[in-house]
């Protein structure tokens, strides 16, 4: 848990240094039009495309970015045939990376993504070879500049959440997965688009790194977030406070 908290904290404070807005803008677009496609224009009766809008809104992507997404899933515009593919393996040190993608070449992701791998001390592995390091949840995040504590603990709780805890800047709420669509809607309802709101890889175990290990698993990362393919990169590392100030 430490360990996945460390690295979230680093990487939220680095994509606000360096955001490349427009690739995640595509990202978010692209997961609009899978979400369209696959449920239905209707955001109402569509629990993925609630999902992605609210991403959208927290990353203050313009209104016409989002309609176009849609317009184009929903008229049948966008010929392209996403699917959802999952790679595992382990990086520097050993640590257990998943990377999910969204992807209309699944020989090019594989390539790009085996080749990331390679070049920082990694192993691209076969799909579950460290799934077993994780399990799945659902998680939430709410800035703490517009809510305290108590308020977020309780909405959680009313709306059947497990657990609340704050992160850097943010409080994170987690809940089974089976349970995901029905808080994150209670918790909207209550108080108001999170920035993130996902079924999420979480470490059941973690692993430390040094900090030349470290800055190797941060430039894998870099490379996969920067593909057009890659939608998220989970990691179970854990970074000791000595080396995490470094990184600050």
């Amino acid at each position: 848990m430490a360990g996945h908290s460390q690295f979230k904290n680093i990487m939220y404070r680095k994509g606000a240094q360096d955001a490349k807005r427009a690739k995640a803008f595509a990202k978010i677009a692209r997961e609009i039009i899978v979400s369209v496609k696959s449920g239905g224009a209707e955001a109402s009766s569509n629990p993925r495309l609630r999902a992605a809008l609210a991403s959208a809104r927290a990353a203050n992507m313009p209104k016409d970015n989002i309609d176009r997404a849609i317009k184009k899933a929903a008229g049948g515009d966008d010929l392209s045939n996403y699917e959802e593919v999952r790679y595992e393996g382990y990086g520097v040190a050993g640590v257990a990376v998943i990377v999910e993608t969204l992807t209309d070449n699944r020989n090019r992701t594989a390539s790009e993504v085996r080749s990331t791998f390679s070049k920082n001390g990694g192993n691209l592995g076969e799909t579950g070879s460290v799934g077993f390091c994780f399990e799945r949840l659902g998680i939430l995040h709410f800035e703490d500049s517009k809510f305290n504590f108590d308020q977020v603990f309780e909405a959680a709780v009313n709306a059947g959440a497990d657990n609340v805890e704050p992160i850097d800047n943010l409080f994170e709420v987690s809940c089974p997965m089976d349970a995901f669509a029905a808080v994150r809607d209670s918790l909207i309802e209550t108080l108001g688009d999170p920035l993130e709101a996902k079924i999420m890889w979480r470490p059941l175990n973690t692993t430390v790194v040094n900090e030349d290990q470290a800055k190797t698993l941060f430039k894998m990362i870099d490379t996969l977030e920067d593909s057009d393919d890659v939608q998220n990169v989970y990691t179970n590392v854990e970074i000791p406070e000595d080396i995490l100030k470094n990184f600050s």
